[in-house]
């Protein structure tokens, strides 16, 4: 693409923008939005769309007002973030203001736990009126399917964990995401945390750990996708804390109850504990002459990391994490899912 139509594309990106601003984000048509969204994606495909996003989150002030909306209303999360955006009102100019449900009491729940000012009977209905989406259902499985039109349109999106159910599906949905110019995220609030990149700190400077024992609530059997559920809070801030080298995965299981042994290529032996009576999350490493429990020495920010983060990437588009990371982690739950049905060691597939 040529300097003159890059130019172009970018005044014309700058000119919307400006004319939402002027006429306000209540009393914008939603056709005025779509046909940004269309003009973005339509102008010489994914490299423009490429080229000209960073733009139009230069453009967008920090004291912007930003309307989210919410599909998927099972989890206790959808109200929660009303309570966080719009009754405690942790980031001021930032509200929640649709929701969809997968029952009309699961809406109506959140919305009135949450603050949550307007029900939608079909999601897409919120497009041209939002600037940024949460995904948020109990099972991955919807979770791609769910966001894909919004993050076509050009709407940040965040992808509750975990943020998909199959490796291979993850991998086209953020090709296509990259190929648009949208950003997009998905991470464990455990592992996107204060506290578990101040224990990450603490590992480097520990010197050898030869065993890792992470505990965490699993349920192997879980409606909600097995391991899948829960599964990453216990799995992504181990690979946070040790690095995304797992070579194979094995659990051992009693009914719904187990543990794993992650095996890493560099010799790194960790054991997950799936704990299903207690709650809460440990890790413990054997050094030279000890077991050592890793626990943070700071206390987590207000608003927490997960949150700051999310909100950064919808005022600017910067991503908080790399999208090969959220497939890496998406890939060894695979794994861990074969082998909580075979009982034997599982390679993980990397993709």
């Amino acid at each position: 693409m040529g300097p003159g139509i890059r130019k172009r594309l970018g005044d014309e990106i700058v000119r919307l923008f400006s004319q939402r601003r002027q006429v306000g984000k209540k009393n914008l048509k939603s056709s005025d939005m779509n046909s940004r969204r269309i003009f973005i994606i339509k102008a010489g495909g994914g490299l423009a769309a490429a080229a000209v996003a960073p733009q139009l989150y230069a453009n967008s002030s920090q004291n912007e007002n930003i309307v989210i909306g919410i599909i998927g209303a099972e989890n206790s999360h959808t109200a929660g973030f009303g309570k966080l955006f719009n009754i405690d009102k942790k980031f001021p100019g930032i509200e929640v203001k649709y929701v969809w449900g997968e029952t009309d009491e699961f809406a109506k729940r959140a919305m009135e736990r949450g603050n949550i000012p307007n029900q939608v009977k079909d999601p897409q209905e919120m497009i041209g009126k939002i600037d940024a989406l949460i995904v948020d259902h109990r099972h991955a499985k919807y979770h791609l399917d769910a966001a894909r039109p919004f993050v076509k349109a050009g709407i940040p999106t965040f992808i509750d964990k975990p943020f998909c159910y199959r490796a291979e599906r993850g991998k086209e949905f953020l090709q296509m995401a990259r190929e648009v110019g949208t950003p997009v995220t998905s991470y464990s609030s455990v592992a996107h945390s204060a506290s578990t990149f101040d224990i990450k700190k603490q590992v480097k400077e520990m010197g050898d750990i030869y065993q890792v024992i992470r505990t965490g609530p699993v349920d192997l059997d879980s409606k909600y996708g097995g391991v899948f559920f829960y599964g990453v809070h216990i799995l992504q801030p181990l690979m946070v804390l040790f690095g995304e080298g797992i070579e194979r995965v094995r659990i051992n299981r009693d009914g719904s109850y187990g543990n794993a042994t992650l095996k890493y290529s560099n010799g790194l032996l960790a054991t997950l504990v799936f704990k299903q009576k207690a709650y809460g999350w440990e890790t413990f490493v054997e050094t030279n002459d000890k077991l050592v429990e890793l626990k943070s020495r700071v206390e987590e920010t207000d608003p927490p990391k997960n949150y700051v983060d999310m909100v950064e990437m919808f005022r600017t588009g910067k991503e908080p994490r790399s999208h090969q990371s959220i497939l890496n982690c998406v890939s060894v739950l695979e794994a861990l899912e074969i082998s909580a049905e075979t009982e034997k060691w599982v390679d993980v597939k990397y993709i």
